[in-house]
């Protein structure tokens, strides 16, 4: 075998063995330019390399250049941020097969640095200064407008064969194939990053029913982690765009902020005009000329590089805008993707709490038409009520009371209960409440008004049971006497004057289960400073931690608050909250005081 074959067979073999270092040493590196002190050293040690030179480009603006000699340590020059050297017509990102696209094809060119005129600075003066007549260049892509060249610097013209070709040719498919992983693993971190940033925002948006509390946390979860500042813009009733809430980093430009959302007329326009593309805008603001953002604006507006206006929609309604301001470089600011899901989700979070505070006003409405408007007079008596929703669900309750003035002159007095809750629910307590009203102030008894309503429940087939108390009153010297009839109610109470308390043993059947139902009245006398005590089952049956229920402590609540009606009723109800920790029904307490001789 003849000398010069043997020879570069060793050589390929040591070649070989170099190049497949530099492929494990890819693996570990995490940004392609820690690549430089392999790949210069392994073509260094080519025969005739003199120099060698690499350069890094954003677009047509260079960020930096290394170069090596032998001997000596690799020189880095980073670009000055105003930009340095710019490429010239010659020099641009990989041409055909993918320019500007992480591992595009390479291009490969050749230069006669004797020969001036030919754009390849700043190579040209590294490579030439350090004694290299030729130079071979390979170019190629890093994924978007970042690019990069690997150049060799050789002696003469006859040292740039096709083998250092082809060997620059494979150190720079090393570098394209790293920096393919790098991109990739980047975008896949930043992705996962992004996703449980969004993941979060849900659960920040979404955990409060309340619009308030809800647009402050679309406003505040932002901020800094997308943007240094914020502003939600929702749509009015007249289709006024108006700002909700702002959030910034800086606590003193808070009041800038607010005053720029909300008056500024060069923002408003910039809002619609970004609203008529529905999809997110990010605009930078170099380019403003007016407004109250970018270089030419005062104060914090000053140092703002960037917005994004994100379109806030949700089942098919247009709810306003959300928008970013950034301070941060444009290569910083999220991603469209980001912008829109987060959008979409601010959008579902502000509908939704929107949508349950429209609900929840129309449920109190509704629930204080089936309430009294307020309590009658009556000589000698004081009365009290309250009542409490205990259940978050936005369904009305079937809890009810009343009082009423009787045609012969005496005072009823009722509570009820319907089954469930709900709409059902709440038109069977609509008619059993006006249906009790009307008869016992026409002045029928008690046990016959229970028994009238059972008729007319069942006449309605109704498929949920009602309790109801019923006591009539009229006057007794100093005193009131008491009728009093159940159907499957709680038992009233009665706090004596000295006191002492009492339940009253009444009972009955449920009311709307079968067709007659059997309710004995029982009669009790009121002294002066006497108060009766009606209730819910809401009241006795919320329980404690341990399973206690408040209906053993009942009694003695009655009388801690005293011997009168006054707030009784709030003060029970408040005391049944305090120690309840399981039970959410709803609680109705009506309270009837004897003052003394009318």
């Amino acid at each position: 075998m003849p000398e010069s074959v043997s020879a570069a067979g060793s050589a390929d073999t040591v070649w070989s063995a170099r190049l497949h270092e530099l492929w494990r040493a890819a693996q570990d590196i995490d940004d392609v330019a820690q690549m430089s002190r392999y790949v210069y050293g392994l073509m260094l040690a080519e025969p005739g390399v003199v120099a060698v030179a690499g350069t890094r480009w954003n677009g047509r603006a260079l960020t930096y250049v290394r170069s090596a000699v032998p001997g000596q340590p690799t020189r880095t020059t980073v670009a000055p941020p105003s930009g340095g050297a710019v490429a010239g017509p010659g020099r641009v990102s990989p041409p055909p097969g993918g320019a500007g696209t992480a591992g595009s094809s390479l291009t490969v060119c050749t230069h006669d640095l004797t020969v001036s005129g030919e754009d390849f600075d700043p190579e040209r003066a590294v490579l030439a200064g350090a004694g290299a007549g030729y130079a071979v260049e390979c170019r190629f892509g890093l994924g978007g407008s970042d690019w990069a060249a690997f150049s060799v610097g050789v002696a003469d013209r006859a040292a740039a064969d096709p083998g250092l070709v082809l060997r620059l040719s494979q150190l720079s498919e090393v570098l394209v194939a790293s920096n393919q992983r790098i991109v990739e693993y980047r975008a896949h971190e930043r992705r996962q990053t992004e996703d449980a940033f969004l993941a979060e925002a849900s659960l920040q948006m979404d955990s409060s029913l309340d619009v308030q509390e809800t647009l402050g946390r679309v406003a505040r979860l932002a901020v800094p982690a997308v943007a240094e500042g914020c502003v939600v813009h929702l749509f009015q009733p007249d289709g006024a765009l108006v700002p909700v809430a702002s959030a910034h980093v800086a606590a003193e430009a808070q009041p800038w902020l607010s005053r720029v959302s909300g008056d500024d007329p060069w923002f408003a326009e910039f809002l619609r005009l970004a609203l008529e593309k529905r999809e997110s805008v990010v605009q930078e603001c170099g380019a403003f000329t007016e407004g109250p953002f970018g270089p030419r604006a005062e104060g914090f507006g000053g140092r703002v590089r960037a917005l994004s206006v994100s379109p806030l929609s949700a089942r098919g309604k247009a709810l306003g805008t959300l928008t970013f301001i950034y301070h941060r470089r444009s290569d910083e600011v999220a991603g469209l993707r980001v912008l829109d899901d987060l959008a979409r989700r601010a959008a579902l979070a502000i509908d939704t709490t929107t949508a349950y505070e429209q609900r929840r006003r129309h449920v109190e409405q509704l629930q204080h038409h089936l309430l009294p408007g307020a309590l009658p007079d009556w000589p000698g008596l004081e009365l009290g009520a309250a009542y409490q929703v205990a259940d978050s669900s936005l369904e009305v309750g079937g809890d009810f009371y009343d009082a009423v003035v009787r045609a012969d002159g005496g005072l009823a007095l009722f509570v009820g209960d319907v089954c469930g809750r709900g709409a059902e629910a709440a038109a069977l307590t609509g008619l059993a409440r006006h249906t009790l009203r009307t008869l016992l102030e026409d002045g029928t008894a008690p046990a016959p008004a229970l028994k009238r309503l059972n008729a007319t429940l069942a006449a309605q087939s109704a498929t949920r049971f009602v309790t109801a108390l019923v006591a009539v009153l009229t006057h007794d010297g100093d005193g009131c006497l008491m009728e009093v009839a159940s159907a499957g109610h709680p038992r009233p109470l009665v706090q004596r004057a000295d006191g002492g308390t009492e339940d009253v043993a009444v009972g009955g059947m449920l009311l709307g289960v079968v067709p007659e139902i059997v309710a004995e009245p029982v009669a009790v006398r009121l002294g002066p400073g006497d108060t009766v005590v009606m209730f819910t089952d809401g009241l006795t049956e919320a329980r404690s931690e341990e399973g206690v229920m408040f209906e053993g402590l009942l009694p003695d609540a009655v009388r801690r608050c005293g011997p009168s009606s006054g707030d009784m009723a709030e003060r029970l109800i408040a005391m049944a909250s305090d120690f309840r920790t399981t039970g959410d029904d709803d609680i109705a307490v009506l309270v009837a005081h004897v003052k003394g001789t009318r």
